[in-house]
């Protein structure tokens, strides 16, 4: 299903418009892309042209996402808010929090967020009773379970928790080195272990951190410390991989985000640089497609446009 487009999309298009008709001859091959950052300086959004766009005057923040409605919803470690923007009056426009859910105080951090097509909120939080939620628009648990992390160590249990369009929820767990399939009853039917010797086993860090279902049934997933980007099969097979020794550069450097673009490419947060790479684009055949080498560092993202026209559906992210 294609999401109607948000309001701060048709401006930046209409920026990438006029950037490439006062530059004289548009680049025909080059890639753009504005997106959204989750960071541990700047969260907002970033136009294809580098600038600000949008600054939520937070720094640190975990995940979040650009609603079809144009609303920004944003997880950091304490709070989850909506904000309803203009976009159109600039980087520091007015910030409206439409939705807020605050951490339950017997646990320690929130570790990640998703709004659901059923208005539910998807959140996650991490501690002594690590737990997925769904809430409703007043912040009322309407599911909830534990979930399985396999260590105390609350920052490392889990990240992104995706729901599938089965019903079903992905879950990456860290330093259990699996992604975990759960029920809405809290059953786990499948894992998918990697710490795999053949991609170096535990000591190669291969802490999972985003996993994402695709339509054919294989998921992809990021490997943080390990610095590299798997493909499995409904298996838990390898059939696709990247990694600093298929590109120039080494430019993986902490891969936590990463988005699947509708063209097949792989787009992967490059998250403990500070100089050089922050993002990258990788195509199947592992070609370095487009990067991002602005001055924020990104620990989630999501990609709205490229090259004026905006990114279509669902984010795979």
């Amino acid at each position: 299903m294609i999401c109607p487009l948000p309001r701060f999309v048709f401006l930046l298009i209409g920026l990438a418009a006029i950037i490439q008709s006062t530059s004289g001859v548009a680049e025909e091959t080059a890639i753009k892309h504005s997106f959204f950052v989750a960071g541990p300086v700047f969260t907002g959004i970033v136009g294809e042209d580098g600038e600000t766009v949008w600054d939520s005057g937070r720094a640190g923040a975990r995940d979040g996402w650009v609603l079809p409605n144009g609303n920004v919803l944003i997880a950091w470690n304490d709070v989850v808010k909506e904000f309803k923007i203009d976009a159109a009056s600039g980087k520091n426009s007015q910030k409206t929090i439409v939705w807020q859910y605050n951490l339950d105080k017997t646990n320690k951090e929130i570790g990640t967020v998703q709004r659901l097509p059923s208005g539910l909120t998807l959140v996650t939080e991490l501690g002594a009773k690590p737990r997925l939620m769904e809430l409703d628009s007043e912040g009322k648990i309407q599911t909830e379970f534990p979930l399985q992390p396999e260590t105390k160590n609350a920052h490392m249990q889990t990240r992104m928790a995706r729901k599938l369009a089965s019903g079903n929820y992905l879950v990456p767990h860290l330093l259990a080195f699996q992604v975990k399939e759960y029920t809405p009853s809290g059953e786990v039917v499948q894992s998918f272990a990697t710490d795999l010797e053949s991609l170096g086993g535990q000591a190669a860090k291969n802490w999972p951190f985003t996993a994402i279902r695709l339509e054919n049934g294989n998921t992809v997933i990021c490997l943080t410390n390990g610095n590299k980007v798997i493909e499995v099969d409904d298996q838990g097979k390898v059939v696709w991989s990247v990694t600093n020794e298929d590109l120039p550069g080494n430019p993986i450097d902490d891969a936590c985000g990463g988005q699947r673009l509708p063209n097949g490419n792989t787009v992967i947060a490059s998250y403990h640089a500070k100089v050089g790479v922050k993002l990258l684009e990788v195509t199947a055949d592992k070609k370095i497609a487009w990067t991002y080498e602005g001055p924020n560092r990104v620990h989630h993202f999501q990609i709205l446009t490229t090259n004026g026209q905006p990114v279509t559906g669902s984010p795979m992210k």
